[in-house]
C-alpha cells in the first residue's frame, strides 16, 4: 500500500442530489423506518452502491410485470415519473402508490400533454429530445399515447416531417448545448412560415450544473468523477468534464481508483452525477489517502 498525503483533496461542494432524488429516496426511507418494506418501480436512483443501501433497508425494486399480485401493498414511484397506464393498473390491481416523481418532470409531462393535444387538432408531431428506453423518456411518451417522436441527437431527424407543425422539448437531464444545436437544425430544414415551437424543458440544476463543474475541474490536477454505469446524467457531465479537464476519470466507487492517475498530481477533485450520494464521494475521499 502506498500513502498519497501530500495532495489536496477536495469535494465538489455543488455535488450530489438533485431535489427530486432527495425527494424519492426521502419518501422511500420514511416508509422504511416505518414498515421496514417498499417496493420500487426500478432503481430509484441510477447508482448502484445508493439502490443496495436501500434494499439492505427493504427496498424490494421491481419492474412492471411483477404489479401483478400486489394487492395492497405501497410502491414507489421514483423521480423519473411513469407514463399514464401505470397509473391505471396500479388502481385495477388495488396497489398504493407513492408518487415521488421531480416536480421538474411532472410539469413537463403536463406540458407535453397539453401540447400533443394541440397537436393532434393542427395535425402536427410532439418531438423529445431524449435517450430512447429511459425512464423518464418512456414517462413522457406515454403523454402521447406512445406516439412522440424520440430524437436521441442533433442530426437524428429523419423520423421528422418538416411539412407539419412541430412541437419539441427535451428530456430535463439532455445536454443544453446538444437541445440548441438540434433547435437549430430543424430551423435550418423548416419551410418559410413553418409552425414550430421549441419549449426549454431542461433542468436549471443540470445546466447549471455544468458551468459549476467547468470551474471546479479547471481549478484541480486530476479529477475523480463518480457516477453509476447507467446515469445519463452522470455520462454528460463526464464527458463536459473531460473537454476542460482532461486527466479526468469515472468511477463508479472506491475500487476504480488507480494509483498512477495521480502521478505528480498536487491536487484532486472529487465531483458525481445529480445521482451520486455524497456519502460515496467522501468513500472516495478517503480511499485516496491510502490505494494499491
Amino acid at each position: 500500500m502506498h500513502e498519497l498525503t501530500t495532495m489536496e483533496i477536495r469535494i465538489d461542494e455543488y455535488a450530489g442530489y438533485c431535489a427530486g432524488v432527495v425527494k424519492a429516496i426521502g419518501a422511500a426511507e420514511e416508509v422504511l423506518a416505518q414498515e421496514g418494506s417498499l417496493y420500487c418501480l426500478g432503481d430509484i436512483v441510477h447508482n448502484s452502491a445508493e439502490v443496495e443501501r436501500l434494499e439492505r433497508k427493504g427496498l424490494h425494486v421491481i419492474d412492471h410485470t411483477r404489479l401483478e399480485g400486489l394487492t395492497g401493498a405501497k410502491v414507489l414511484i421514483r423521480a423519473h415519473g411513469e407514463p399514464p397506464e401505470t397509473y391505471a393498473r396500479a388502481e385495477a390491481l388495488g396497489i398504493h402508490l407513492i408518487d415521488a416523481t421531480c416536480p421538474i418532470v411532472l410539469a413537463l409531462q403536463q406540458r407535453i400533454r397539453k401540447g400533443h393535444r394541440e397537436m393532434q387538432r393542427l395535425g402536427g408531431q410532439t418531438v423529445i429530445f431524449g435517450k430512447p428506453g429511459h425512464a423518464e423518456v418512456v414517462g413522457l411518451t406515454g403523454q402521447t399515447g406512445g406516439t412522440a417522436i424520440i430524437v436521441s441527437r442533433p442530426d437524428d431527424l429523419s423520423a421528422v416531417d418538416f411539412s407539419r407543425p412541430i412541437r419539441l422539448y427535451s428530456q430535463t437531464t439532455k445536454s443544453r448545448e446538444e437541445y440548441l444545436q438540434l433547435i437549430d437544425n430543424i430551423k435550418a430544414r423548416l419551410p418559410e412560415g413553418a409552425d414550430f415551437v421549441a419549449f426549454d424543458t431542461i433542468c436549471n440544476r443540470v445546466a447549471n450544473r455544468a458551468r459549476q463543474l467547468e470551474v471546479f475541474a479547471r481549478s484541480v490536477d486530476v479529477l475523480i468523477f463518480v457516477a453509476g454505469s447507467n446515469s445519463s446524467n452522470g455520462q454528460y457531465l463526464f464527458e463536459y468534464c473531460r473537454k476542460v479537464q482532461p486527466a479526468t476519470h469515472l468511477i463508479a466507487g472506491p475500487s476504480d481508483l488507480r494509483r498512477e492517475w495521480f502521478a505528480g498530481a498536487a491536487s484532486v477533485g472529487i465531483s458525481g452525477a445529480t445521482s451520486t450520494p455524497r456519502w460515496l464521494m467522501e468513500e472516495v475521499r478517503d480511499s485516496l489517502s491510502v490505494i494499491e
